[in-house]
């Protein structure tokens, strides 16, 4: 929703495209299924287009903007709005696992996340894993492609694993240019994460796992001797690994393994 004359015109420094395409909107929340009782957090919800069905299906929504004038605004126009909670915030700073304590029960999270800065949302939602219901973001579509790749790609890399070890991850939708005001030079996606079981991450320290794929894809191109072989004689040595392979083509649950052993 671009919304008419005197909307805020979106600002290049935090990377904002609004939505604008109703019938985009409308299928980004039919993926969602907002009920009544979810504890739904918005991220980066600009103008309101998502905000509105969501709350209204929902009941109770918290929204997390960094822009004074986008906060201002939401206040403004939630002020008839009971269940909608505005909280003005560099989102790499909000504490989501207070968030749930407070909601009482595991968190929804979803938004339209910005360019810039989607690599380290993601990463910093990746602790709270087990708070979460699942998370539908916005993504550029190159992004959502290397999240959801499997092995033997070139794709396929550190995100990949990293993300894929802790959710199962779908990309739902692919959202062209023309959808968003202004529109951005990249087609974007829809992808929808659900957190694994906890039995199935149980025992993988999450900044081991983070240090040896960091190794394995230092040099994509060599065999994994030259790269995680030196990584594997330092801190687990004896370990079975083979080594006579390229990063992108161990699959997810070899890597995890490893960082258990």
């Amino acid at each position: 929703m671009s919304g008419g004359r005197g909307a805020p015109v979106a600002k290049k420094r935090f990377g904002q495209h609004f939505l604008a395409d109703e019938g985009v909107i409308g299928d980004i929340v039919r993926a969602i299924q907002p009920r009544p009782g979810d504890a739904l957090v918005e991220i980066g919800p600009g103008l309101g287009a998502m905000t509105q069905p969501l709350l209204e299906r929902a009941g109770a929504l918290t929204v997390i903007e960094l822009d004074r004038d986008l906060a201002a605004r939401l206040r403004r126009t939630g002020a008839a709005r009971a269940g909608l909670e505005v909280i003005e915030a560099d989102v790499l700073k909000v504490d989501f696992a207070a968030l749930a304590a407070t909601a009482g029960r595991a968190l929804r999270v979803v938004g339209n996340l910005p360019y810039n800065i989607s690599s380290p949302i993601l990463f910093h939602l990746l602790p709270v894993a087990h708070l979460v219901q699942d998370q539908h973001f916005m993504l550029q579509k190159e992004v959502v492609d290397r999240m959801a790749a499997a092995p033997g790609g070139k794709d396929y890399g550190r995100l990949s694993v990293m993300l894929q070890w802790r959710y199962a991850i779908e990309a739902v939708l692919d959202v062209p240019p023309e959808a968003f005001d202004p529109p951005p030079r990249v087609d974007s996606a829809v992808v929808r994460m659900q957190p694994r079981p906890a039995d199935s991450v149980a025992g993988v320290d999450r900044a081991r796992l983070g240090a040896l794929v960091a190794s394995a894809f230092s040099q994509r191109r060599k065999l994994l001797r030259h790269t995680l072989g030196h990584w594997i004689e330092q801190h687990a040595p004896g370990v079975p690994f083979d080594v006579q392979r390229r990063a992108e083509e161990v699959p997810v649950a070899e890597y995890v393994a490893l960082a258990r052993a």
